[in-house]
Parts: C-alpha cells; sequence; structure tokens
C-alpha cells in the first residue's frame, strides 16, 4: 500500500495536505508542523540545525510504516520508521498544531490551520491500512 502525503499549503505554524492512498484521494486532509524544507537525503547534522522540537514537519522521503502499541496514547497506532533527527513519528488524531509535535494528524481541513473530524478520518484510515497489514503488505508513506 502506498500513502502519498502532497504537501498542498505551507503556512508559518503548520501545514495542510492532500492525502492519497494508491493514488487515490482519500477524501480528507493531514496537518503537520511546519515544513522548514527537510529532505530524507540531508545531512541528520542537517536537519538538526534547521529542526525547531516539537514545531517542525518530518522531513521529505519515503517511510515504512508498522502499526506498534503507543505508550503515550495507549494503544495501537501506525508509526513511521526510521525518520532522520525524529522519535516515535505516529498518525494519530487531533486538531492544530498544537497538538501534533511532529507527527501526523489525520482530518477534513476546512479552516485555516485546523482540520476536524480527525477521529473519524484517522479511524478510517487505520482500517484502511489494516488490510494491507493483515495481508503481510507493507505500507510506504512517501512525503512530498
Amino acid at each position: 500500500m502506498l500513502i502519498t502525503i502532497d504537501r498542498a499549503w505551507k503556512k508559518d505554524g503548520y501545514t495542510i495536505s492532500r492525502l492519497y492512498v494508491n493514488g487515490e484521494l482519500f477524501g480528507c486532509n493531514t496537518l503537520e508542523d511546519a515544513d522548514r524544507g527537510l529532505r530524507q537525503d540531508m545531512q541528520l547534522e542537517e536537519i538538526k540545525k534547521k529542526k525547531v522540537y516539537g514545531q517542525t514537519a518530518i522531513p521529505r522521503g519515503s517511510y515504512e510504516c508498522v502499526y506498534t502499541y503507543s505508550n503515550r496514547f495507549k494503544k495501537m497506532l501506525p508509526l513511521l520508521k526510521d525518520v532522520p533527527g525524529f522519535d516515535g513519528i505516529r498518525i494519530h488524531s487531533g486538531n492544530s498544531a498544537k497538538d501534533t509535535e511532529g507527527c501526523i494528524l489525520i482530518g477534513k481541513n476546512d479552516k485555516k490551520g485546523w482540520v476536524s473530524d480527525s477521529r473519524l478520518w484517522t479511524s478510517k484510515l487505520i482500517q484502511t491500512m489494516k488490510t494491507a497489514w493483515d495481508k503481510k503488505e507493507k505500507v510506504t508513506i512517501v512525503i512530498q
């Protein structure tokens, strides 16, 4: 399964993206922290220089996504593996950049800097991802 996050609206404090699953628009958006121009192929030191802790979107690139238990949220959630300069990057619900801490929020972007119906859309996305994991398929997330 290929999930594509197409960063469409980059603002000072947040980034809103279109979300695609296997090339099809999923029907909702993602919200991340500010895009500071990080790329997966950058040197780790360069990423660390540009990163503002808890206020920076993860580097653009391709990441394997696995389904693991989150100690913070006390439930199973998708986790992006091997994100340079970042740890514990998950897909979860929330409404604004204050809720992200570098993670990816799922929801409907219906006002500036905000996603609504996040629990509903996060649940729908996780169910879609679980169908792939249940078939032992790899889930890859590409951020562009």
